[in-house]
């Protein structure tokens, strides 16, 4: 079945280029030229990524990925966000905020493109693993994509749910962040310095007192135990 994109950005010749690249790798593509758009038609078609302007007027991108988070019935959508800042700190803003990955304008459309797959592909790939994996209070149940601490269901992005479940299949080994790219991103990464260690803070805080398990081991990188 073709995958559905939302594409929301305020400049039309932006959402041309994005959608015909989109199309011409085979998926089916909605564009929406503000965030409240598109916020209204979720009610009537899910998309299975939305790749989402931060400067808009009106909602503008971060708004907009606050309130999706937010929202159980959509905050599992991945979500992919395009900036034209420049500033590191407001480029992981998104990320902070659940978004699974940011691409900075102007960019390469076959870039954007082979970030489209690789977010997707992680979900799929934790989708279709029948197994539930248990590290201390934390249970991941890789076939529903759900991840239970001490019984109570906590909401994590692909991106996330990934690199737990990275972390623990290497239980007590230390990855590297390149290891830790490379998995999930394989050879269409862009190296970011800050990305992982903003993906892992932010899935610190969601496990709460069990985000302790996965320790930074300093000038090396994560492991959990």
């Amino acid at each position: 079945m073709e995958k559905l994109i939302a594409v929301v950005d305020d400049e039309d010749d932006i959402r041309e280029l994005v959608s015909v690249n989109l199309k011409k790798t085979g998926f089916k593509v909605k564009e929406f030229s503000d965030a409240d758009s598109l916020i209204r038609s979720l009610a009537k078609a899910v998309p299975d990524l939305i790749i989402l302007d931060i400067m808009m007027p009106g909602t503008d991108g971060i708004e907009a990925c606050k309130i999706l988070k937010k929202d159980e019935k959509y905050s599992s959508i991945p979500i992919i966000m395009l900036t034209a800042r420049t500033d590191e700190a407001d480029k992981v803003v998104g990320l902070e905020l659940g978004a699974d990955d940011y691409v900075s304008k102007p960019f390469s459309p076959r870039e954007l493109t082979a970030r489209v797959k690789a977010v997707l592909r992680r979900k799929t790939t934790a989708a279709e693993e029948y197994e539930a994996v248990e590290i201390g209070p934390i249970k991941m149940d890789l076939n529903k994509h759900e991840v239970l601490v001490k019984g109570k269901k906590v909401e994590l992005t692909a991106t996330e749910f990934r690199i737990l479940q990275i972390l623990s299949s290497k239980k007590e080994h230390v990855l590297s962040r390149e290891q830790i790219l490379d998995n999930l991103w394989g050879n269409e990464k862009v190296v970011v310095d800050r990305t992982i260690d903003v993906h892992i803070k932010h899935l610190r805080e969601k496990l709460g007192p069990a985000g302790k398990m996965i320790k930074n081991i300093r000038g090396v990188g994560y492991k959990i135990e």
